[in-house]
């Protein structure tokens, strides 16, 4: 049989964290100090390249939305290597190398740029390994991110009860890395220097690497290749077919690299990767599909393309909203003076306080019959997106006699964003599994996952709609500032409120379309 198949264990064995397997500790590390590598330095990002590298916002918004969007889009890849050829365990190990060494890259500064005249001259030796290093996350993203959680499933019998709040001290490790890491880097980069908040973000993935490796042995087989002949198998390379997969990673490290310095290449190639899933789609429902099938496929894909509406939103944290936070905020918030980058935290933070309410409600509502469609849960998901920036419409008509914003609208704006997060993204993935014609389940899966990575691009193309002068990465007029944000702010209110009300209105039609799936 297949051993990645099996479980480590039945369910009474090896059960010393917290009455779960030692490898469930493994995956919980390596998953905390993975995300803490990755949100340490994501908030980051756009203010290093506009305050030290003096990039316009324009320019640095299409760096961060072409990184964002290949990060989403290259677990489809890693997932699918895995369990073709590498197993788990090999993909998450060679992962974590080149996400260590990717962070650690991201710690080389190279000298800071300068104006001669009207021209700004940039270390280009220095952008080049930023770009690099850049590219090398995106790829070690892609190899390890899918497959630690998959790990995490195989620990369990299908039957296990022990399963689900296994994942959900898993997933608290991501939010556990997520709050450290956009607090701790987002300080030391922003207030001792970039590297140090970058080289903060490299010892956190290193940890969790080594961290991986050494609890290796309480995997108990579970993550190892299904087939091993196939990896000692010569390619057409005159190699075995396990050293092949590992240097078209390296090679994809290349063609990232150069991606990310023509962002149109990334753009064109998410427009091109869209149109052949849904025409490829619309011919599987169309020949494949019987009136149930088709049915149900239709309203998955709506719901999948609501996502993107979502996530263009919800992404403006990393994007138009720390931009909003380092230039028209006063960053002041109960006697402390935050950082720009530190108040991305927050969305980790309401994870941990208001997840256990929202498990607890939906649990209650069904009980008595009241709980929301999956529809319904989308359209408030987006609806309270929009209302986020509504926040912050309200507090720019109400600025402070220095002309800045006061810190708890953006707080506000986290906390509506967050609970709007949690009425949609727990069940996003849920209803791929239940809505998909089993044949085409992964790729349904992959479309779930362009969907996000075509987000992130949306993401950035919209915060450029109140991009703006820069001085030494400093705007020059606050009052101007305040009202290109608040325009594009505005916007995205009506948008997410649009979008949630149009979805609540289809949400009945979508509903007896399921055919009584919910």
């Amino acid at each position: 049989m297949n051993n990645t198949m099996m479980p480590a264990h039945a369910p009474g064995e090896d059960s010393a964290f917290f009455g779960h397997p030692r490898g469930l500790l493994v995956c919980f590390a390596t998953e905390m100090w993975e995300r803490f590598s990755f949100y340490g330095m994501k908030f980051l990002l756009l203010l290093y390249l506009t305050k030290y590298h003096l990039f316009s916002d324009s320019n640095g918004l299409e760096v961060l939305g072409s990184y964002a969007a290949m990060v989403y889009a290259m677990p489809v890849i890693g997932g699918l290597l895995a369990d073709r050829y590498l197993g788990m365990r090999k993909a998450v190990v060679f992962g974590g190398m080149l996400l260590v060494l990717g962070h650690l890259g991201m710690a080389f500064e190279g000298e800071q740029a300068r104006y001669q005249g009207e021209q700004v001259v940039r270390d280009e030796g220095a952008l080049q390994v930023f770009y690099f290093s850049l590219a090398l996350i995106v790829i070690g993203v892609g190899f390890l991110k899918p497959n630690i959680s998959t790990i995490v499933g195989q620990l369990y019998h299908q039957d296990d009860p022990r399963r689900d709040s296994g994942f959900t001290i898993f997933y608290m490790g991501i939010n556990i890395g997520a709050f450290a890491a956009t607090l701790l880097c987002g300080y030391l980069g922003e207030t001792y220097g970039w590297a140090y908040g970058f080289g903060a973000a490299g010892v956190g993935m290193l940890i969790g690497l080594a961290t991986f490796l050494h609890g290796q042995k309480y995997l108990r087989g579970i993550a190892e290749p299904g087939r091993p002949e196939l990896l000692r198998e010569k390619t057409a390379l005159g190699i075995n077919r396990e050293l092949s997969i590992y240097l078209g990673g390296l090679l994809g490290v290349g063609v990232v690299w150069q991606m990310l310095q023509f962002h149109g290449a990334v753009g064109a190639t998410l427009n091109i990767m869209a149109l052949a899933v849904l025409v490829g789609l619309g011919w599987f429902i169309t020949v494949k599909c019987n009136a149930i099938e088709r049915s149900r496929m239709l309203v998955l894909i709506v719901l999948t393309m609501s996502t993107v509406v979502f996530w263009a939103l919800f992404e403006q944290g990393a994007a138009s909203m720390t931009l909003y936070a380092d230039r028209v905020m006063d960053r002041r918030l109960l006697g402390l003076e935050l950082t720009a980058s530190q108040f991305g935290s927050l969305n980790a933070l309401f994870i941990f306080l208001f997840a256990p309410l929202f498990a607890w409600l939906w649990t209650s509502l069904g009980r008595r019959g009241l709980e929301p469609s999956t529809p319904v849960k989308f359209a408030l998901g987006i609806a309270q997106a929009g209302l986020g920036f509504g926040a912050l419409v309200i507090g720019a008509s109400r600025p402070g006699e220095s002309g800045l914003v006061a810190a708890y609208w953006m707080v506000l704006a986290y906390l509506l964003h967050t609970t709007g997060e949690l009425c949609l993204s727990p069940v996003g993935l849920s209803a791929v599994t239940k809505l998909a014609v089993p044949s085409v389940m992964g790729v349904m899966m992959g479309a779930w996952f362009l969907a996000t990575a075509y987000s992130e691009f949306v993401a950035a193309q919209l915060a450029k709609l109140a991009a703006i002068p820069t001085v030494d990465g400093a705007v020059l007029n606050v009052s101007e500032a305040l009202a290109s944000y608040t325009t594009l702010f505005n916007d995205l209110l009506y948008v997410g409120l649009g979008v949630g009300l149009l979805l609540l209105l289809l949400s009945p039609l979508l509903k007896k379309m399921m055919h009584g799936i919910h």
